[in-house]
């Protein structure tokens, strides 16, 4: 398939107010060539070989928190090699840290791996075979896989599941069969399969989201909020799913609904993916308290409250702060931060986990 995708990043970590920012992965192709990001690293395998392919599936704990740790421990290390290996230094506005998290996110690069021969397997014995043929419709209103636009859309894919669920379920009653509860797992390996058919190369990948703005309004007009209260609320609760995750969990709920479920068209699965989900996915909430110890013990307070060595005052600036800021931050200013920070004699702060960059995000965005 080829890739064209579009992604839009967070600018806060207070899920309910503050709106998505734009990323665009299309954009975030060429800075991730323009600033020489592809000397080191390579992306289903077209690239450098010295450091991680940004294109394979990782392990499932590899979260956008992780990410950001990770790049910002291993900084130094990296910005020594550029410098060695004559490489201009990259330079990332907030834009185009957006766009190069979105460029990361489109290559399924927070995904775990699926596996072609299980899907096989799974599509056929969860009985989505015995209506949809790859280039015929083997019941009526069964939709060939060669024609599933989805398979290169994640929303598009939830949007389809959650609206075809209802009658689906009237299908699989009507010829007495129990309805087919999935794993991310098991869809993991179904899409991975379906990816690779000769028959599916030629739809066109792509990933769009949108600012979520209307979200709430969506929630709320679709009945949602009626039942995602209290217990239920899914405020908090999504920071750490893929959109296939999602993609299962509506799936897997459509049988307890009384009634059809509520359509929503692809543009209000963006809306509302966007506010419900993107936002805790790239910034998730994180303890406060421990937030402020982390500021301290790294001694970032020791520069960053009061604005000494050169450095900006962090808390309390109105600033929105996120993993795709931190990374922005990184190769904004993180050379001349270092040089400073060893002028004073303090050592490059490391995060012990990724859960120490939420809470310190969540700590910083707290005072304001």
């Amino acid at each position: 398939m080829r890739p064209v995708f579009a992604l839009f990043a967070l600018s806060s970590a207070i899920a309910a107010v503050h709106p998505v920012v734009p990323g665009d992965s299309r954009r975030g192709a060429k800075v991730f060539e323009s600033q020489q990001c592809i000397r080191c690293h390579s992306v289903n395998g077209r690239g450098g070989k010295m450091g991680l392919d940004l294109g394979r599936s990782v392990s499932r704990s590899y979260t956008p928190a992780r990410l950001a740790s990770t790049m910002w421990n291993h900084a130094p290390t990296m910005w020594g090699a550029i410098d060695a290996g004559g490489i201009k230094m990259p330079r990332l506005a907030p834009k185009d840290a957006a766009d190069l998290f979105a460029y990361f996110y489109s290559t399924r690069f927070f995904d775990s791996p699926g596996d072609v021969a299980r899907g096989k397997t799974t599509f056929s014995s969860a009985h989505c075979s015995q209506c949809h043929g790859i280039n015929d419709s083997r019941a009526e209103g069964a939709i060939p896989v060669a024609k599933w636009e989805s398979l290169g859309d994640p929303i598009l894919l939830v949007q389809q599941m959650w609206n075809h669920s209802y009658r689906m379920k009237m299908a699989f009653a009507r010829q007495k069969l129990e309805w087919q509860q999935l794993t991310s797992e098991q869809l993991n390996d179904i899409l991975t399969y379906l990816r690779t058919l000769p028959e599916t190369q030629h739809l066109v990948s792509r990933f769009a989201n949108a600012s979520g703005d209307a979200g709430h309004r969506i929630f709320e007009q679709k009945g949602c909020v009626n039942c995602h209260v209290g217990k239920l609320a899914l405020e908090n609760r999504l920071h750490n799913m893929t959109l296939t995750d999602i993609a299962v969990d509506m799936w897997n709920h459509a049988p307890r609904m009384a009634q059809q479920v509520p359509t929503l068209t692809p543009d209000e699965m963006r809306q509302l993916l966007s506010f419900l989900w993107m936002r805790q996915f790239v910034a998730a909430e994180g303890d406060l308290a421990e937030g402020k110890r982390v500021f301290v013990a790294r001694r970032c307070n020791e520069c960053h409250y009061g604005g000494t060595n050169g450095a900006p005052q962090l808390p309390g600036q109105a600033r929105r702060y996120s993993e795709v800021s931190v990374i922005s931050a990184i190769w904004g200013h993180g050379p001349q931060m270092l040089n400073r920070m060893k002028q004073a004699g303090i050592p490059w702060p490391q995060f012990a986990n990724p859960q120490e960059l939420v809470n310190l995000i969540a700590y910083l965005n707290s005072i304001q």
